[in-house]
This record gives C-alpha cells, sequence and structure tokens, in this order.
C-alpha cells in the first residue's frame, strides 16, 4: 500500500537535483528584477516622444521603480521571515508580473509611473527572498557556490538586461522590454511553485513597525538625495529637505532598534562584527565604483566615439562575463585563503582597473584603452562581491535571513545611487574645468551648451567646418580629463576600502549554518522557531 512521504523537517535537505531547480528559480527570479533597474535607460528618447513627457518625468518613471525597490527591501524582507519565503516569493513575482505587463501596455505617463511603482514593490518583495531561500536551503558546504552564483546574476544580470534592452529597442519597439521581465517572472514563477520549499520563522516579538517606518523614510530621502540633487542642484530646497530627513530617520531608526534590542527589525549592534561591517562596506564601495564606471562608460562609448546603444552596451559583455565568472569561483578560492585575503585580492584588482583605465584612457586609442581595466575591474567585482555577501548572511541568525538578505540588497541600492551621484559629479566638474580653457573664441551660446557635456556639444558643433571640429574634439579631451579625474578619486576610495578589509576583513572560518547568535555581539536570546513545510 502506498504511503506519503513524511513532511520535511529543518534538518532535511534537498537532492542534487532539486538544489539545482531551487538555485535556477530564484536566480531567474533575480534576474527579472535587475533587468528592470536599467532596462528602461535605453528607451529614455522613446518614452519622451511616446508620452510627450519632460525629461524629469522619464528620469521618474526610471528612479520611482529603484527608490520603492531599496525603500521596501528591509520590512518586506522581514515579513518574508515570518509570513513563509515561498508565499512571498510567488506574491511578488505576480505583484511584479501584473505591473510590467500594465508597464508595457501604459498609455500615458501617469499610468506608467503606477506600474513601475508597483513593480518595484514586487522587486522588494522578491529580491530579498531569493537570497534568503539559498541561505536557508542550501547546506553550508554548497551554500558559498550557490551565493556566487547569486551574486553573479546580481552583479552582471544589470548589463545583460541592459543589451537585450538597446536589443529590442532597436529592432522592434521600447514597449517590448517589458516582454523580458514578463517572461522571466512566468518561469521563474512556475519553478518556484514547483522546486522552492517554504521555510518561515515564528517569533515571540511583534513586528518592528516603527522600525519598518524608519527605515523606509530614512532609504526614501538619501536615495531621494543621491539621485535627485545632480538634476535639481546640491543646495536645493528639496534637496537639502530629502537630506536632513533621509538622516533624521536613520538616526532615529538606530536609537529605536537599540532599544528594541532582540525585537528589532536590524539588530544593529551586530555590525560589531567583522563580518557584517566589512560585507556590507564592501558591497557599499563596490557597487558605488561600478555604477559611476558606468557613467563614465556610456558617454564615453556614444558621445566619444559615436557608437549606438545596442554596440555600447556590447562593449560591457567582457566585463560582465568576467564578473560572473569570478563569481562562482570566489567560494572556492575564499575555501583555500578565507574569505578577507578573497575580498582583499577583488578589491585590489578593482582598484587596479580603476588605474589602468585613468591612465591608458584616450580618444585616439578608443575601445582597447579601457577594455584591459574593464576586464580587471570585472574579475575584481566577481571576487569581492561573493565573500561579502556570504559574510552579510552568515552573521544574522537563521531567523533573520530575509532581513539579512534585504541589508545585502539595500547596501547595493545606496552605493549604486552614491557612485552615480559622486563620480557623476567628479566627472562633470573635471568636464567643464578642462572645457573651460578650450572655449576661448567660441560664440556665448555654443560655448554655454557645449561646457554642459560632452552630448552636448556633439549636438552643437557641426565637424563639417574647422571651427566645428576643433570645438567637438576640444569636448572628447575634456570629457577624457574628466574622466581622469574620476577614476583617480575612485582609486582612493578603493585604496581606502583595501586597507580596512585587509585590516578589519572577515575572518576565516569554516562554513557553518547560519548562528542563532553572533560571537562578537551580546548573545541573543533568539526565541523564534523555524519551520520548513
Amino acid at each position: 500500500m502506498a504511503t506519503n512521504p513524511p513532511p520535511e523537517t529543518p534538518d532535511e535537505v534537498p537532492d542534487a537535483r532539486r538544489l539545482r531547480a531551487i538555485l535556477i528559480a530564484v536566480c531567474v527570479a533575480l534576474m527579472a528584477v535587475i533587468a528592470s533597474v536599467s532596462g528602461l535607460n535605453v528607451a529614455q528618447p522613446d518614452l519622451a516622444v511616446e508620452f510627450g513627457a519632460s525629461q524629469s518625468t522619464i528620469l521618474w518613471i526610471i528612479n520611482i521603480y529603484t527608490l520603492t525597490l531599496a525603500a521596501l527591501l528591509l520590512p518586506l524582507g522581514a515579513l518574508g521571515d515570518r509570513l513563509g519565503r515561498k508565499p512571498t516569493l510567488i506574491a511578488g513575482l505576480v505583484v511584479f508580473g501584473v505591473a510590467s505587463t500594465v508597464a508595457g501596455l501604459a498609455p500615458s505617463a501617469e499610468v506608467m509611473l503606477g506600474a513601475r511603482l508597483l513593480s518595484g514593490v514586487g522587486a522588494a518583495m522578491i529580491m530579498p527572498i531569493t537570497l534568503a531561500v539559498i541561505t536557508s536551503t542550501f547546506p553550508a558546504e554548497e551554500r558559498g557556490r550557490a551565493i556566487g552564483v547569486w551574486t553573479g546574476v546580481a552583479g552582471g544580470g544589470g548589463i545583460l538586461g541592459m543589451f537585450l534592452s538597446a536589443a529590442l529597442v532597436d529592432v522592434a519597439d521600447w514597449r517590448w522590454l517589458f516582454v523580458l521581465p514578463v517572461a522571466l517572472v512566468a518561469v521563474a514563477l512556475v519553478m518556484a511553485v514547483r522546486s522552492v520549499p517554504n521555510s518561515r520563522e515564528t517569533s515571540a516579538h511583534s513586528f518592528d513597525r516603527v522600525g519598518a517606518l524608519t527605515s523606509v523614510v530614512a532609504v526614501v530621502g538619501l536615495i531621494f538625495t543621491l539621485q535627485e540633487g545632480p538634476e535639481r542642484g546640491w543646495t536645493a530646497p528639496e534637496t537639502l529637505t530629502a537630506l536632513v530627513v533621509g538622516l533624521v530617520a536613520t538616526v532615529a531608526f538606530v536609537v529605536w532598534e537599540l532599544r528594541r534590542r532582540d525585537a528589532s527589525l536590524l539588530d544593529v549592534r551586530l555590525f560589531r562584527e567583522r563580518g557584517l561591517a566589512g560585507g556590507s562596506l564592501t558591497l557599499l564601495v563596490v557597487f558605488g565604483v561600478q555604477a559611476g564606471i558606468f557613467v563614465v562608460l556610456f558617454p564615453f562609448f556614444q558621445a566619444v566615439l559615436g557608437w549606438s546603444g545596442l554596440l555600447s552596451t556590447l562593449a560591457l559583455m567582457p566585463m560582465a562575463v568576467l564578473m560572473m565568472a569570478a563569481s562562482g569561483l570566489a567560494p572556492r578560492l575564499a575555501e583555500r585563503v578565507g574569505a578577507r585575503w578573497t575580498m582583499a585580492v577583488g578589491v585590489l584588482l578593482a582598484g587596479a582597473g580603476l588605474a589602468l583605465m585613468a591612465v591608458t584612457v584616450s580618444v585616439d586609442g578608443g575601445y582597447l584603452s579601457v577594455l584591459p581595466g574593464m576586464l580587471a575591474m570585472g574579475l575584481g567585482m566577481g571576487l569581492s562581491m561573493t565573500p561579502s555577501t556570504e559574510a552579510i548572511t552568515s552573521s544574522l541568525p537563521r531567523a533573520r535571513q530575509g532581513v539579512a538578505s534585504a541589508l545585502n540588497d539595500v547596501t547595493r541600492e545606496l552605493g549604486t545611487a552614491l557612485g552615480v551621484a559622486l563620480l557623476g559629479a567628479l566627472l562633470s566638474a573635471g568636464y567643464r574645468n578642462a572645457m573651460d580653457d578650450r572655449l576661448i573664441g567660441v560664440p556665448a551660446g555654443t560655448a554655454a551648451t557645449a561646457r554642459e557635456g560632452v552630448a552636448n556639444a556633439t549636438e552643437v558643433a557641426d565637424p563639417s567646418t574647422p571651427t566645428g571640429q576643433a570645438l567637438l574634439d576640444a569636448a572628447r579631451e575634456s570629457f577624457v580629463d574628466g574622466w581622469q579625474q574620476a577614476m583617480w578619486a575612485g582609486v582612493l576610495v578603493m585604496a581606502a576600502l583595501l586597507a580596512y578589509v585587509v585590516t578589519r576583513g572577515p575572518r576565516k572560518q569554516p562554513p557553518t549554518d547560519p548562528p542563532l547568535s553572533t560571537p562578537d555581539a551580546p548573545p541573543l536570546p533568539e526565541t523564534a522557531t523555524h519551520e520548513t513545510i
């Protein structure tokens, strides 16, 4: 007589085939989220024409997704721990898929804004759960490799998404950009229902509503400041107000979490633990530098070299492929030499890549003058991301893996916004300073436009005339000067990070399950119980 299989227990590990299916499912879901972060960037002119919208509105259509995603990661990650990771993942996929469909069919900018906001909500449900499923399901000896695959998708998926988006815009229409995330969501949804096990934590403490609210306000204020500062001006009332609100909410969050202690949304005492602090800081800097590099590379390819958007994204693929490969290899290196030295080697290589680009970049050298630096950066970022992510997730208790994963993701989003704002500002300042000395004798109106940026100079310069060609050459050379200034600033930041990782990076430890408490923090009387369904 047939009998029903016994239910899974927390100690029961899925077989190798099911583990592969779980990893594929969560990585496909993650790819849908990551691809939507950068996909619309290549369609800004098409959106402006379609909706008759201003540049400010178009930027909000793009930014409201990342703003919502970053703001809701911590609260929704914590709720996923309590309500069940599988139902949270499935609900997030449904919300994200519906919102992406509405965005693809949007008749107006207002509908598009609403759909992108809803997409951010769904993405915030998906992203932390994908990593939490890995850390709560995979055995310790296989977890590092699985996290390596996840970080490879998180790091290189954005570049791959931009390439596919640019290809769709070139051969079809901007609305087809949303076919990719919807298709990925459909695949992930089917695989998640069939393969992903459910796990949840039952806690004796109530949900930290005040912590959730203050975290949302803090992230919104800081991300808004970094996104809108370059557009509105850093001293604009809106920018300064958002900065003050973000900083006050951050302080309030820390104070409240210290009072809540074991019942907090995120126990900030755990940042005294080397792994959590070192992993978070490394991801913040690495993703900031990566985002800043994209700010520099795209105008170099398009405005300086005259390439199309599709060719420009294709030029980034070697860097993305090497980054994804290095992310997969990093766990094996970490097993031999430890997470700290793996992270240190990665940071060193990424910094060397920045320095190499600063030294070799030139207008005449074109793509080959920056390719070696790009490859070094891809290798370095891949090696540093995986052990940093594992250091964060292994520092928090098993009952808080959704929060740990959300913290990992929030750090990435903050780093991205910070890198774009700071390196972009350095590039712009360096360009204008270099351009001022080359605009002598140019008519005032033309000079003012050319001073705004290399793309603006390209629009007003007529290369068929000697004066126009001279202005175009001056703009390109000035851009390279600004590039070098931004790259050397990045080198200094990476050097400081390297010193920190070497002295304060995670200690070498054998792979273990996430702890019930952390050794460097006060013991946490964790009253949660773990259920696998």
